[in-house]
């Protein structure tokens, strides 16, 4: 290693130096992220009626690589439908330690019922919390369980760590973040 190969790396360290940093003073400012970005899963409903998308077909389930969702399909009331098809998921459940977020699911729906929301913030330190079930996921519920947990203990609405500048996608449409 020569003196000329030393001085160039001495100069990428000195411009360096003088540069904005890209570290963002999370959580107190919020992280921005592409709104291609895979996060939480979100149970889309249909805009007119409110009927929930999901029809109970597994498919999801099926071109799961991380075998993270279950889905138990049921028969739809005609009197009072879930949903617009003959039948719809009444369990649906993810397990977020084993999803790999890889969007198959997102793909192989054919309804758009499964779409990969902006949320990122999941950890805790229970394991039961990581299991989302239907209810955790459908649209309109904003935050991670440990963040609504959080806020319902302090008595604050849930406060999401992200925005997303250029927009949401238009599949995310109905959902409100903070």
């Amino acid at each position: 290693m020569g003196v000329l190969e030393l001085a160039k790396g001495m100069g990428v360290t000195l411009g360096k130096m003088f540069t904005k940093p890209v570290t963002v003073s999370y959580p107190e400012q919020r992280a921005s992220v592409k709104p291609r970005f895979r996060g939480r899963h979100i149970l889309t409903r249909h805009p007119g009626t409110g009927l929930e998308k999901c029809i109970g077909c597994s498919l999801c389930a099926a071109a799961c690589p991380a075998y993270a969702i279950y889905v138990e399909a049921a028969e739809n009331d005609p009197a009072h439908p879930t949903s617009p098809g003959e039948r719809y998921a009444s369990v649906y459940e993810i397990n977020m330690l084993r999803c790999i977020f890889c969007g198959m699911c997102e793909e192989a729906c054919p309804t758009g019922a499964v779409v990969m929301g902006n949320e990122f913030e999941m950890a805790d330190y229970r394991y039961r919390d990581f299991v989302y079930a239907k209810e955790d996921m459908l649209v309109g519920v904003s935050g991670s369980i440990p963040q609504r947990r959080e806020a319902a203990q302090k008595g604050k609405p849930v406060r999401t760590g992200f925005t997303v500048p250029g927009g949401v996608r238009p599949e995310l449409e109905g959902v409100k973040y903070e």
